[in-house]
């Protein structure tokens, strides 16, 4: 009998942020693989089995995914946000290509959610309104020269950019050096939003010039969206200021 593995994204953190398809997913599957507090989001039936892991174990918990839809099962593997996006469909492609071929017969498929810098930029207003791109700040799984070799490139493109996993206890500085980096081809009056738990009862959104962006500002459940030069603040009295790039180049 051929089983069925689905990676579902469950959003930033916020119930109402869940799609329809990725609740239909859940209602679906027999087991559920990711890391612990994603999976504890998860309201399943008597059922329906958790199996959590580590944040750090992203190809064991692929592998063990694979090994049980394989078996015939319904399994789902749970990711925040999007999990395409610096997450679980890419691990899960990963151990899918190196394992054994009986695990390529298994259905496959990914649902979509609502990742961090979606969330972050709706809580400012529309910093991704032009050209950006994304980039992960940790270097576990590339190292630090291509990132800052990255930075540059999408500094002096124009590109706005949206940092994950911007910090952590194993690496405080590299935020600061990545600002410092930032700072050598960008104004200090570009726009930097630090977005914390976006959508959840603990958000923080916070917006500073990057003149004054700390690496203090961020934790690893902060994504930090990084303006162009076009990316323009719109002031309000009493009220955050909304954060924006124009659709046209040249507007600023």
């Amino acid at each position: 009998m051929t089983g069925k593995l689905t990676v579902v994204g469950l959003g930033p953190g916020n119930a109402l942020q869940v799609t329809p398809e990725a609740l239909s997913a859940v209602e679906a599957a027999s087991d559920f693989f990711g890391y612990g507090p994603y999976v504890e989001r998860l309201d399943l039936r008597a059922d329906q089995r958790r199996h959590a892991s580590d944040n750090r174990e992203e190809m064991s918990r692929a592998s063990q995914a694979l090994k049980l839809a394989a078996t015939g099962a319904k399994v789902c593997v749970v990711s925040g946000g999007d999990p395409g996006v610096f997450a679980m469909a890419a691990a899960v492609c990963e151990a899918l290509e190196a394992g054994p071929a009986e695990w390529r017969k298994v259905e496959f498929s990914v649902v979509p959610g609502i990742t961090a810098m979606l969330a972050v930029a709706a809580k400012a207003g529309a910093p991704l309104g032009h050209d950006f791109c994304a980039i992960s700040l940790s270097d576990n799984l590339k190292p630090w020269e291509i990132i800052e070799k990255r930075l540059v490139a999408a500094a002096q493109a124009g590109f706005v950019m949206a940092f994950y996993n911007p910090v952590s206890k194993a690496r405080p500085h590299q935020l600061d050096q990545a600002f410092d980096i930032l700072r050598s081809h960008l104004p200090g009056s570009v726009p930097v939003i630090f977005g914390r738990a976006a959508g959840r009862p603990d958000e923080k959104i916070r917006i500073e010039t990057l003149a004054d962006a700390r690496a203090d500002m961020a934790d690893m459940s902060t994504c930090i969206i990084v303006g162009s030069v076009e990316t323009r603040l719109i002031e309000r009295p009493g009220q955050r200021p909304i954060v924006y790039s124009p659709r046209s180049w040249g507007k600023a």
